[in-house]
């Protein structure tokens, strides 16, 4: 059976290949041949991936970005689709999921959502949900560094506080939206607000929002 992992990196692949290697995207300064690249070093190289994280390794992943940002295209596709190598713990179902739905899934709306004519997917309930429990997980971590109170709230009202603090806001959406909320999407999700228009204001222009 296909996981959600499974899934999305396919969609990504697919995704990326049809929109080509100049094509926009959500991530500030990069075009699809920088966030493709970006996932093969994650997956490839965890040598350098730790770079995104850690200050002291950024000059390395700059480097091994640079070498797979010059490598073909279809190259780097392809590497996508066929994912880790053989001994990589991603190669491991429950890392895989864990790891990466949430990346996948994020990336492929990076793409999607920086096209002028983009629509929004209907996703099946099942995924919403999946979603939502990878979100309730790290909805602290995601929100930690905002300047006002962050209350993430579904539909049926199940909410998760990503930080808190006054005045709050309340942003209220599906899963999916929410979580490209949280993952500083915020032009981009399909959301509402509510509360302090001057911390609403303030919430929207964040750069904190996300890892």
């Amino acid at each position: 059976m296909s996981t959600f992992a499974k899934r999305e990196r396919l969609l990504l692949a697919d995704l990326l290949e049809t929109t080509g290697p100049e094509a926009p995207t959500l991530c500030e300064g990069w075009q699809t041949r920088d966030l493709a690249a970006h996932v093969v070093v994650r997956e490839r190289r965890p040598d350098a991936a730790g770079g995104s994280l850690i200050k002291q390794l950024a000059p390395r992943l700059q480097k091994v970005m640079d070498e797979y940002t010059e490598k073909p295209y279809e190259e780097l596709i392809q590497l996508i689709r066929t994912g880790p190598p053989r001994f990589s713990p991603f190669q491991l179902k429950q890392i895989d999921e864990a790891a990466n739905t949430v990346e996948f899934y994020v990336h492929t709306e990076d793409v999607r959502r920086a096209q002028p004519d983009w629509t929004p997917r209907e996703l099946d309930p099942v995924f919403q949900e999946a979603l939502w429990s990878r979100l309730e997980r790290t909805a602290r971590l995601l929100g930690r560094g905002v300047p006002t109170g962050l209350v993430l709230r579904r539909p049926d009202g199940q909410t998760a506080v990503a930080h808190r603090g006054a005045p709050v806001v309340t942003a209220t959406g599906e899963p999916s939206e929410l979580l490209l909320f949280a993952f500083g999407r915020q032009s981009a999700a399909k959301v509402d607000l509510e509360g302090d228009e001057n911390a609403i204001a303030k919430l929207r222009e964040s750069k904190q929002l996300g890892i």
